[in-house]
C-alpha cells in the first residue's frame, strides 16, 4: 500500500459506538483571532488541533501574539495584544492550506497602519480567489496587492487607516463577512455588511461575547458594526463540528444494522442545513440533550440505518451546508429517486474543485453522476464497487470517499488519505473504532 493511502473493506455492517467529533473548525479560527486582538487572556476549550487552525495560530505568533501549545485535550490560552497591538512580522505569514486563515487575516491586518505584511500558502491556496475579500476591503481604504490584480496569493498588505462603509458582498460567505467585520473594528465610522443571502453567524455571536457593538438580524443577511469598543478576553468552549459529524451521519444511515451516537455537536441554525436535508430524505436522526454552551446551541445526535429518498437543494440553503455537499453526494447514490444539487458553484473554488473531484472519484466506483456548471445530478439506488481512489489532497473528499467505500462491493484504496488531518486528525482512528 502506498504511503499515505488507506484501504477499506467494502460491504461493512453493524457500525456501533459513540463518537465525539473534533471541535468546530470555523469557531476555532475565530476564537484564536478574536482572542489575539482582545485585552487580556482568552482560554479556549476544545479547539480543533488540526492543520488549518494551527496555521492561524502560527500567523498570530509571528505577529507577537502568545498562543499556548495546541494539542488534543489541552485548553489553549491566547494572550491578547489589543486592537492595535499586532507587530509587523519578520517573514512571510504562511497560511498553509487554509483559506479561512488567509481571508480572515486580510481583514485582521488591513487596518494595521504603518505595518507591512505578506500572506502566502501552499500550491492549492495560491489558486483560490481572494479578490472577494480584497476588493471590499479596498473600498474601506485597504492597500492589498497580489497576482491577478490582487485576486491570488502571495498577497502584500500595507496597513492603512480604514473608513467604515456600506458593503454589498457578491457571495454569501462567512469568510468574507468575517474579514470585513474584523477590519471594521478599527475603521473610522460604522460598517454595514449586506450579503445576497444569510451565511454562518459564528463571528457575530463571538464578537458580541467579546464586547463588540454589533447589530444583526438572524432572519436577514445584514450586519452593522460600530467601532470604538475594545474587545475583552473570554472563555470559549468550542462545540463539535457538524461538518465532521456529517460523515458519521451518512455512514450510519447507509450501513446496515448501525446505531451511532455523536456527542457535543454544534447545532447553530446557520450550519444545520445538513440536518434539514437528511430529515427531508426520511433519515432516522434524533437530537438528544439539546443545550446552549457559550452562546452556541449544542446537542447529541443519534443516527440509525434508514431508507432514504432523493433530494433537491439550492438557493439560500446552500450556504448552510456547503461543506457537507461531498458527503451528501454519497448519500444521494443510495437514495430512491434522482437527487439534484444546484447553486453550488462555490465548491469549484474550495481546496479542490469539489464538484469535479467527487464526480470523478465516484465514477471510478461505477457511479453514474452528471456534473453541471453549479452542481450535480445523481440518480439513486446505485451499487458501488471498490476501486483505486484519490482524495486529490482534499480533506472532505478523503472522508466522503471513505464512507462511500464502506458500502461498496469489494475493497477500495484511497490515495493521499492523510488529507483528512486538515480538519479531522482522528478520522481514521474513529472509523476503525466504530467498525471494531
Amino acid at each position: 500500500m502506498a504511503i499515505g493511502s488507506k484501504q477499506i473493506c467494502g460491504a461493512v455492517a453493524n457500525l456501533r459506538g459513540t463518537i465525539r467529533v473534533p471541535g468546530d473548525k470555523s469557531i476555532s479560527h475565530r476564537a484564536l483571532l478574536f482572542g489575539a486582538i482582545a485585552e487580556g487572556n482568552t482560554e479556549i476549550e476544545g479547539l480543533l488541533p488540526a492543520e488549518d487552525p494551527l496555521s492561524t495560530a502560527n500567523c498570530l505568533r509571528a505577529m507577537g501574539v502568545e498562543v499556548s501549545e495546541i494539542s488534543v485535550g489541552v485548553n489553549v490560552v491566547v494572550k491578547g495584544v489589543g486592537l492595535n497591538g499586532l507587530q509587523e512580522p519578520e517573514s512571510i505569514l504562511d497560511c498553509g492550506n487554509s483559506g479561512t486563515t488567509m481571508r480572515l487575516m486580510l481583514g485582521l491586518i488591513a487596518g494595521c497602519h504603518g505595518r507591512h505584511f505578506i500572506l502566502d500558502g501552499d500550491q492549492s491556496l495560491r489558486t483560490r480567489p481572494m479578490g472577494r475579500v480584497a476588493k471590499p476591503l479596498g473600498q474601506m481604504g485597504a492597500q492589498i496587492s497580489g497576482r491577478k490584480q490582487g485576486n491570488l496569493a502571495p498577497l502584500a498588505i500595507a496597513g492603512a487607516a480604514l473608513k467604515g462603509k456600506i458593503l454589498h458582498t457578491l457571495v454569501a460567505s462567512a469568510q468574507v463577512k468575517s474579514a470585513l467585520l474584523l477590519a471594521a473594528l478599527t475603521a473610522e465610522g460604522p460598517t454595514t455588511v449586506i450579503e445576497p443571502s444569510l451565511s454562518r453567524d459564528h463571528s457575530e455571536r463571538m464578537l458580541r461575547a467579546f464586547g463588540a457593538q454589533l447589530v444583526s438580524n438572524p432572519l436577514a443577511p445584514e450586519v452593522h458594526l460600530q467601532p470604538g469598543h475594545q474587545l475583552h478576553g473570554q472563555r470559549v468552549v468550542v462545540p463539535g463540528d457538524i461538518s465532521s459529524a456529517a460523515f458519521w451521519l451518512v455512514a450510519g444511515l447507509l450501513t446496515p444494522g448501525t446505531e451511532l451516537i455523536l456527542e457535543n455537536v454544534g447545532l447553530n441554525p446557520s450550519r444545520t442545513g445538513i440536518l434539514t436535508v437528511l430529515n427531508a430524505m426520511g433519515a432516522a436522526v434524533e437530537c438528544l440533550e439539546h443545550r446552549v454552551v457559550a452562546g452556541e446551541p449544542v446537542g447529541d445526535l443519534r443516527v440509525k440505518t434508514s431508507p432514504l429518498k432523493a433530494f433537491t437543494i439550492g438557493g439560500e440553503l446552500i450556504p448552510t451546508l456547503i461543506d457537507e455537499i461531498p458527503i451528501l453526494a454519497v448519500a444521494a447514490l443510495a437514495a430512491e429517486g434522482t437527487s439534484v444539487i444546484k447553486d453550488a458553484a462555490e465548491l469549484r473554488v474550495k481546496e479542490t474543485d469539489r464538484l469535479a473531484v467527487m464526480a470523478r472519484q465516484l465514477r471510478a466506483m461505477g457511479a453514474e453522476i452528471e456534473e453541471t456548471a453549479d452542481g450535480l445530478v445523481i440518480p439513486g439506488s446505485q451499487k458501488l464497487r471498490g476501486a483505486m481512489l484519490d482524495s486529490e489532497t482534499d480533506h472532505r473528499v478523503a472522508m466522503s470517499l471513505a464512507i462511500a467505500a464502506l458500502n461498496a462491493e469489494g475493497p477500495s484504496q484511497i490515495a493521499r488519505a492523510e488529507a483528512a488531518a486538515v480538519s479531522y486528525p482522528s478520522f481514521w482512528e474513529h472509523l476503525a473504532k466504530i467498525q471494531a
